[in-house]
C-alpha cells in the first residue's frame, strides 16, 4: 500500500513550485527527487555535517531536518539560484578563484551557509567567520581556503571589517 501524498507549495530560488510528498520527506528529499533541484547534497542526514544547508525564509535550515510539508509557503534559496544565468555570483566566483573546495560535496552547504552570513546586517570579521563556517564540516580542504574565498567575497561586496584584535 503506498502512503498518501501532501501536495506542498512553496517559492524555490524565486519560482512557485508545487511538489506531492509523503508526510516523512525531508525537504532535502523533495528537492532533490521531486523538484530535480540535486546541488543541495545529502551527508550526514542528522544535521551534523550541513552538506544539505538551504535558506528557507532567510535563515540557513539543515533541510534533512525538516519535513517537505514543512515548506508550505516558504521562501527557499538553494544553491542552484545563486548564479545569475551563466554569471556566478561572488561567493561562487571567489570559491572557484581561491580554491574554496576540492570534492565539491561540501561546496553547496558552504555557499549556502555563508550567503545568508554575507546577507545579514552585521559585517564580516575573521572571528564571526570562522565561527559561522565551524558549523559544516568539510573533509578535503581543511577550511583554510574556504575561509580565503568567503573573506574575498566579502571584501569585494564591501562586506569585510577588520577583526577587533587586528
Amino acid at each position: 500500500m503506498s502512503e498518501p501524498k501532501v501536495t506542498v507549495c512553496c517559492t524555490v530560488n524565486g519560482q512557485k513550485v508545487e511538489a506531492d510528498v509523503v508526510p516523512r520527506m525531508s525537504l532535502a528529499d523533495m528537492l532533490r527527487e521531486e523538484l530535480h533541484l540535486t546541488g543541495t547534497h545529502l551527508g550526514c542526514e542528522h544535521g551534523v555535517c550541513g552538506a544539505c544547508t538551504i535558506i528557507v525564509n532567510g535563515a540557513p535550515v539543515r533541510s534533512c531536518l525538516m519535513f517537505g510539508i514543512q515548506a508550505e509557503g516558504a521562501e527557499i534559496r538553494t544553491v542552484e539560484g545563486l548564479a545569475d544565468g551563466d554569471t556566478l555570483s561572488p561567493l561562487q566566483r571567489a570559491f572557484w578563484e581561491k580554491h574554496g573546495l576540492q570534492c565539491g560535496f561540501c561546496t553547496p552547504g558552504f555557499l549556502m551557509l555563508a550567503t545568508w552570513m554575507l546577507e545579514q546586517p552585521e559585517p564580516v570579521t575573521e572571528e564571526r567567520l570562522r565561527h559561522v563556517l565551524s558549523s559544516n564540516l568539510c573533509r578535503c580542504t581543511g577550511y583554510t581556503n574556504i575561509v580565503r574565498a568567503v573573506t574575498a567575497a566579502a571584501k569585494e561586496m564591501g562586506k569585510w571589517a577588520e577583526s577587533a584584535a587586528a
